[in-house]
């Protein structure tokens, strides 16, 4: 007779797999609201599994977390391994009971974990006890684990303090959420009273520059005909008057007439341009603040888009490092959407300005950022801003949308644009914010806004 027969079992038994959840869904749901899946180590965690592994004489302590298709290891004593598949985790039976600990005193003599690879192989798991980690709304997201490479039995005061433990685990998750919440609350606050700063001026900056810019821009044209008749004049003089007296030759040969004719048209053409130059910036800062317009507003999308572009046009033009970055647009014909002018404009300025600093970061870049603008449907419309420059790193990727996380050197970035953007985005429009990135080909931001927004977001 078998080993396995002595202990009544079956010799074809098959190690059974753990159930699923009822609530498996909303389960992940809760599991991905605490954005701890595959963070690093922190000292908060490992110091219970130590206390676990501690009160429990065990080898061997973990903070496992129980993900769609895997366990995921927050904090792990004594096990090399960072994660195992789901279907053979210990943990992931321990989850089908959130109300009580889940306890396997000997593996070998247990029909669900006989034959199971974490049993006889390498860690050779033969006790385990583990607590469900349980979130305030009841969702078992994971356990705190004491394992040992022996038959055991723990204490009634050694599984109450594992549940003190447990309960002391996921308190930790509960401050992390409170923490970025607070954080995001934090950067919103920061970014509404730059807002309301930058608005005011903006408003002030408008009005002060905008009436004596006015006032060159219409002279320069009187100055233009002024000048043209004036020497018109002096033509006419030379016409009549070949042959003028000798000082008044040598006058016209120190000053070079005819240079001065040429320059002064170059002069004026140039000033009218550089006035023109200035009378769009304000025009622009003005649509980008909308500083007049703080509700809910249908607004021409393709206006904001070359409003932010004209004030960023400074950074587009070409400098020692590299060549001019190029613009490519592809317009499809957009009705006026419904929304927060100043606010959205922010975002575009902000994406705009990220794709021009990753260009600047990748000397081979091909210098292009592609606008483009579509209708989904009859649901909303889709503006699509993507660089060619060095794209986004993909453990880095999951993070853009954090507040306060950024990859930009100390003082050049305050870690709050994309964040708020997404918050711009998702929450006071309704929509979606995408980033689809390829490290060294570029990044596509894909900004997605429905026809009707919820007025009271």
């Amino acid at each position: 007779m078998s080993s396995q027969e002595g202990r009544g079992f079956s010799p074809n038994i098959l190690m059974k797999t753990p159930p699923i959840p009822e609530n498996e869904l909303e389960r992940l749901q809760a599991l991905n609201r605490y954005r701890v899946l595959d963070t690093e180590f922190e000292e908060a965690f490992d110091d219970l599994t130590q206390l676990a592994a501690y009160i429990c004489g065990t080898p061997i302590a973990l903070v496992s977390l129980v993900d769609r298709h895997r366990q995921w290891f927050k904090s792990n004593l004594g096990l090399e391994a960072a994660e195992t598949p789901r279907d053979i985790a210990f943990c992931a039976h321990a989850i089908a009971q959130p109300d009580e600990l889940f306890v396997v005193p000997n593996a070998l003599e247990d029909e669900r974990f006989a034959d199971n690879p974490l049993v006889t192989a390498d860690p050779n798991i033969r006790f385990y006890a583990g607590t469900p980690l349980v979130t305030p709304e009841g969702y078992a997201i994971g356990t705190l684990c004491a394992i040992d490479r022996c038959p055991r039995q723990l204490s009634p005061e050694q599984l109450d303090a594992l549940r003190v433990l447990g309960r002391q685990a996921i308190a930790q998750l509960e401050l992390r959420l409170k923490l970025r919440d607070l954080q995001e609350t934090q950067a919103q606050l920061i970014k509404s009273e730059k807002m309301s700063a930058l608005g005011q001026f903006v408003a002030g900056f408008a009005c002060e520059i905008n009436n004596p810019v006015n006032f060159i821009h219409a002279n320069l044209q009187h100055l233009d005909r002024y000048t043209r008749e004036l020497l018109c004049l002096i033509n006419q003089y030379q016409l009549y008057y070949p042959n003028p007296p000798l000082a008044l030759q040598e006058r016209l040969e120190e000053i070079d007439l005819d240079f001065l004719t040429r320059d002064l048209e170059k002069l004026i053409k140039s000033a009218r341009k550089g006035s023109t130059r200035i009378k769009d910036i304000v025009l622009s800062l003005r649509n980008i603040s909308h500083y007049d317009e703080a509700g809910l507003k249908p607004v021409d999308i393709h206006e904001g888009i070359e409003s932010a572009l004209t004030i960023l046009q400074h950074r587009l033009q070409a400098t020692a490092e590299r060549p001019a970055i190029a613009i490519a647009r592809d317009y499809e014909s957009l009705p006026l959407v419904q929304c927060y002018p100043i606010l959205l404009n922010q975002a575009l300025l902000n994406i705009l300005s990220n794709a021009i600093d990753a260009i600047e970061a990748d000397p081979s870049s091909r210098n292009t950022i592609k606008i483009r603008t579509e209708m989904i449907g009859d649901r909303g419309i889709a503006i699509r801003i993507a660089d060619s420059g060095i794209g986004i790193p993909e453990a880095v990727q999951p993070k853009i949308f954090d507040p306060f996380f950024t990859t930009k050197p100390t003082g050049q970035g305050q870690g709050i644009g994309l964040s708020v953007c997404h918050q711009i985005i998702t929450e006071r429009h309704g929509g979606k914010l995408y980033c689809h990135s390829n490290p060294g080909k570029g990044t596509e931001f894909a900004i997605e806004l429905p026809f009707d927004i919820d007025r009271e977001g």
